[in-house]
């Protein structure tokens, strides 16, 4: 790198970063300042490894990838860069003789708002992997101005407000401004024919600019920056100045305010006509934007797009960017007047997409009507591809076209992109060993039995060095102690460490480092409630986005029931327990709403009652993020993984408390199959239903929750407290949509989760867990093996079988 990192570089670049932007000193610099001038020096540094990059990149005609993703949960970037470049240590003595301590100013950053859930963090490790590796990428999403929203909780209840992450997060930004592309909705088609062939014309449509935002990507001990490059919607009319001079002031700004609405939030609410045109407008913006901009890229690189699929690929993680496909046709088809045949192969060979869910409202379907009457052109790519796939269809179904409606991609009225991804892609995978077999065996069963080569799998990984390294650095001194730092660049060797799981020593230390965090934890909940939290207890976590498949629900019938087991039995002998919860909910999402209002009015009733809060205590951590994470998860001793099993792709959240050496509870659902068999059955409480056992009920409609609730007292006394009410002060309040949901079913199936069916098998679970942890020695003998075993859930691994099974890509010579 041309650039001489030392303190005097680094001291002199944020003096002059204070004087020429904030016009102040060091010793008048308030923290706020002195972050984003940190900021903007290592945004400096990653500005030339990022050209230097490129240009290796270009010399040597890397094949590269290009991930597509509605969301990237990247949390905080300046104590990850300073990590991943080596200047942690650095900084932090400039800043000491600055008098200020580099931590303080790592607390002014906000998360970046680009994301909510597993989703977009898996995104964000894949980034982190995949720079660390030196493998040639860029990531594209939207530049989301107010993310998805900050939660704040108001007398139980989740409260959206903006979350203002640009304040702090516009330090990271590389505008891109002479990069911008047109985008276009709703219009006319007209038709003609001339030497080329058929020419369509889009007339009439409005048009919206996709001004792109590139933030850079480090990677750990590495000379490859990556770029993720995100579209912020701007109109190309500031305003109507006759509409103005009228006094008509704000249908003057209307234009403006249209385009530019598209990034404003992640996933508007689409329970009504507007939220669904305005997510379709999301997804076609950025999918438009990005695949104009590779194009065009590549065409001036090569002269041509016959290679394309030789020197990139497009990953689409999940259904969102599924107009990728069509958008590319469009664009092959009518800017570079390619055939349909020649398109087509060039697409199918480019385009690979990962399924991420098995949950049907999750499989995106649009209304047609919607569709053609904001994307014409697309609808009318679409209705091609579909009128192929169905006549090819139909002929090898021999005509059933029972077949040939569930595979299409029209149907019904409706769009439906998993089934476009699916028709378009070389590769389709899924993210778990269970939900590979789930969407070959029944997601998509049909297309399996048709395309058999497309499908594969690859696990999920999260990004080892953040979450272990970084996040948990005592237990991380550890591991190095005990068998090095390889780890870090190698985390299949993480697997040395089972060997010290009965040396006495390491497992004592190994304690402390785990008691030190839940002290850190403990301060931390203090701080923000007033609620003393004794460490010696088990912290028992469950935190993820809020959905009723998820189960937080179950979690809570068990708080309920414990609670009663203990006013029935004052002296009782159990471990203490803290109950930890964090999640949003959608803000349209009523039950997942209500259930969040029932974890305050649980947390309410336990912590105010002596006789039962001196056994456990309850906890709902507001505004859960990535950076919360990042202090939870290593002060974790259980991790709740309690989804109905068949219904969790993979969770990474698992995979986290695993390696911070938490011992997960949960059902035999997604990765956790995998764990499970990576730590043995004694270092791991499985309890429920499996996924077969689970269709089998459904399948025979066997299942009656209302004859567990008349043959179970402990079923029954919960459910009617949560009907009848409870919690103390303003939190009392009572629940009967809840309960009529699991008992009646409210116009559905009644429990769809299985809640009451597994109910016992859970508290039998948490039994199970009170007895183990009396046992310190086999506890953290336990806890030591998870570790150790988590090494083959890291983010490296699947990027690395990715790269080798499904892109074809190869590292930059330069990592």
């Amino acid at each position: 790198m041309g650039l001489n990192i030392s303190k005097e570089y680094i001291l002199s670049g944020i003096t002059g970063k204070l004087e020429r932007h904030f016009g102040v000193g060091p010793k008048t610099a308030k923290k706020e300042q002195v972050y984003k001038a940190c900021a903007l020096i290592v945004r400096d540094i990653l500005m030339e490894k990022r050209l230097e990059t490129q240009q290796r990149t270009e010399r040597e005609k890397k094949k590269q990838v290009y991930y597509m993703s509605m969301e990237f949960l990247i949390g905080r970037s300046l104590r990850n860069n300073l990590y991943n470049l080596g200047l942690n240590d650095m900084f932090s003595e400039v800043l000491d003789s600055m008098g200020f301590e580099l931590d303080e100013i790592y607390n002014v950053e906000t998360d970046a708002g680009l994301g909510n859930g597993g989703l977009g963090r898996l995104a964000a490790c894949y980034m982190d992997s995949l720079a660390s590796l030196g493998i040639p990428t860029c990531g594209f999403s939207i530049l989301y101005e107010y993310g998805i929203f900050r939660q704040r909780i108001v007398d139980g209840a989740q409260v959206e407000l903006p979350d203002n992450w640009l304040d702090t997060g516009e330090s990271w930004l590389v505008p891109k401004i002479d990069e911008t592309f047109e985008v276009h909705f709703g219009g006319e088609l007209k038709e003609h024919w001339d030497e080329k062939g058929l020419i369509v014309e889009h007339t009439n449509y409005s048009t919206v600019l996709a001004v792109p935002y590139d933030m850079l990507i480090s990677g750990y001990d590495s000379q490859t920056v990556n770029a993720l490059r995100l579209w912020s919607a701007k109109s190309p009319y500031t305003i109507d100045m006759a509409l103005f001079g009228k006094g008509e002031y704000v249908r003057a700004m209307e234009q403006k305010s249209l385009a530019e609405v598209i990034s404003k939030v992640l996933y508007p609410e689409d329970d009504h006509y507007e939220g669904k045109s305005l997510r379709l407008k999301q997804q076609y913006f950025f999918v438009s934007a990005t695949m104009q901009y590779i194009t065009k890229k590549h065409f001036a690189r090569y002269g041509t797009l016959d290679n394309l699929s030789d020197k990139i690929v497009i990953h689409i993680n999940d259904t969102h960017p599924a107009l990728c496909i069509p958008e590319l046709m469009r664009i092959l088809i009518d800017d570079y007047h390619y055939g349909w045949d020649k398109a087509w192969g060039i697409v199918t060979s480019c385009v690979a997409y990962t399924n991420h869910t098995v949950m049907t409202e999750a499989l995106e379907r649009w209304p047609r009507q919607l569709f053609s009457t904001l994307l014409p052109r697309m609808d009318q790519i679409v209705n091609e591809i579909n009128e192929r796939l169905c006549h090819f269809l139909f002929d090898y179904f021999n005509g059933d076209w029972g077949k040939v409606s569930d595979m299409a991609i029209l149907a019904n009225n409706e769009v439906r992109m998993a089934n476009l991804c699916v028709a378009g892609a070389f590769s389709v995978n899924g993210v778990s060993e269970l939900h590979s077999e789930i969407i070959k065996d029944k997601v998509f069963s049909d297309y399996y039995r048709v395309m058999p080569h497309k499908f594969t799998n690859v696990t999920n990984g999260i990004a080892h060095r953040r979450w272990l390294y970084q996040s948990n650095p005592g237990l991380a001194g550890l591991i190095s102690d005990c068998i090095g730092d390889e780890y870090l660049k190698e985390p299949e060797r993480l697997a040395d460490f089972a060997a010290f799981c009965d040396d006495a020593g390491v497992q004592s230390r190994f304690e402390r480092i785990k008691l030190a965090n839940k002290q850190r934890m403990a301060a931390y909940v203090a701080s923000i409630s007033g609620v003393e939290l004794d460490p010696g207890a088990i912290f028992d976590v469950q935190v993820k986005r809020l959905h009723e498949y998820k189960r937080q629900l179950l979690n809570v019938m068990h708080i309920l029931h414990m609670y009663y087991v203990i006013q029935d039995n004052p002296n009782i002998d159990i471990v203490p327990r803290v109950y930890m919860f964090g999640a949003k909910a959608s803000a349209g999402y009523y039950m997942a709403k209500q259930i969040i209002k029932l974890i305050h009015s649980t947390s309410s009733m336990v912590n105010n009652d002596p006789a039962v809060s001196k056994y456990m205590k309850v906890i709902f951590l507001e505004d859960y993020c990535v950076t919360l994470a990042e202090r939870l998860m290593p002060a974790s001793n259980v991790s709740e993984q309690i989804s109905v099993a068949g219904k969790e792709a993979s969770g990474t959240g698992n995979m986290k408390f695993m390696m911070n050496g938490a011992l997960t509870l949960g059902t035999m659902d997604g990765a956790n199959v995998e764990i499970a068999e990576a730590v043995g059955d004694e270092n791991i409480f499985i309890f429920g239903l499996r996924a077969d056992e689970v269709d089998a009920m459904h399948t025979a409609r066997s299942y009656s929750p209302l004859a567990i609730y008349n043959d179970n007292s402990y079923v029954r006394r919960v459910l009617d407290t949560i009907r009848g009410g409870l919690g103390h002060g303003v939190l009392h309040m009572a629940y009967p949509d809840i309960t009529d949901a699991l008992l009646l079913g409210n116009g559905g199936m009644a429990d769809t989760y299985m809640l009451l069916a597994d109910f016992d098998s859970y508290c039998a679970a948490h039994d199970r867990v009170d007895a183990a942890y009396r046992d310190r020695s086999a506890w953290n003998r336990s806890a030591i093996i998870n570790v150790a075993r988590s090494g083959r859930f890291a983010a490296d691994r699947a990027v690395g079988e990715y790269a080798r099974d499904i892109w074809h890509v190869t590292p930059d010579n330069g990592r």
